[in-house]
């Protein structure tokens, strides 16, 4: 999460720290204190992992059934048939070497990069700048796959990549503040899921150990963990 606003302190100081909130409490409280602009609702999650041992990293993709509202920026590795798929599918940009060139150039703008599997010698090639950011494709995410078409619509449509970070904290945006109440829920339970479903294998003790909502400029509000499944 990011430094916390004077907004955000002097909210957080008004509201009792140690309450348990329903998420529907939550998502209220939350409302009740809105910035002028749509605010991003985003989750975070303390897990009982130390992501620096192979068998305790947790990480995949989860489809938010409701959409994230934002507009998600997909960039294509492919040629022939397949580039002209994702372009179809939405794609923001599709190419080979050319692109490849672009992003060595500093291009960078993009949210996903997705790759045909016949491509990757050439996206190997950019492991050391798409790799610090998050972006390199990877079969296990789905990112390197022969239906391009498919992965640039999931892309587009929801998908979030999650991942654990080295203090065991996983968070996504859920949305936006303007979304319905049911459509924010409905991508909480999506996120958590995955996340409960997701235990690694090396996990010991309590999986998830803490849930907290907020939003772009609200307070950071504890989630009462009966309110996951699982956890």
């Amino acid at each position: 999460m990011a430094t916390l606003t004077k907004k955000q302190k002097t909210l957080n100081e008004k509201l009792d720290a140690e309450k348990l909130y329903t998420f529907d409490e939550a998502l209220s409280t939350l409302r009740e204190h809105k910035a002028k602009f749509d605010e991003t609702v985003e989750v975070a999650m303390n897990l009982g992992v130390d992501p620096r041992h192979a068998d305790q990293m947790v990480r995949g993709m989860v489809a938010l059934p409701s959409g994230t509202g934002k507009d998600v920026k997909v960039a294509v590795f492919a040629k022939g048939d397949n580039a002209e798929k994702a372009l179809a599918a939405g794609a923001d940009k599709v190419g080979a070497e050319d692109l490849m060139e672009d992003m060595q150039a500093g291009n960078l703008d993009y949210d996903r990069v997705i790759a045909t599997p016949d491509m990757m010698g050439v996206v190997g090639r950019l492991g050391k700048v798409l790799g610090p950011k998050g972006l390199m494709p990877n079969p296990k995410l789905g990112t390197v796959t022969p239906n391009v078409e498919q992965a640039v619509k999931d892309a587009k449509g929801g998908q979030v990549e999650f991942r654990v970070e080295k203090q065991g904290i996983i968070h996504s945006g859920l949305g936006k503040l303007s979304f319905k109440d049911e459509d924010l829920k409905t991508n909480f339970k999506a996120f958590t899921d995955a996340i409960v479903k997701a235990k690694p294998s090396g996990a010991k003790g309590k999986y998830v150990k803490k849930v907290t909502l907020t939003s772009s400029m609200g307070p950071g509000l504890k989630i009462d963990l009966s309110e996951v499944e699982g956890a």
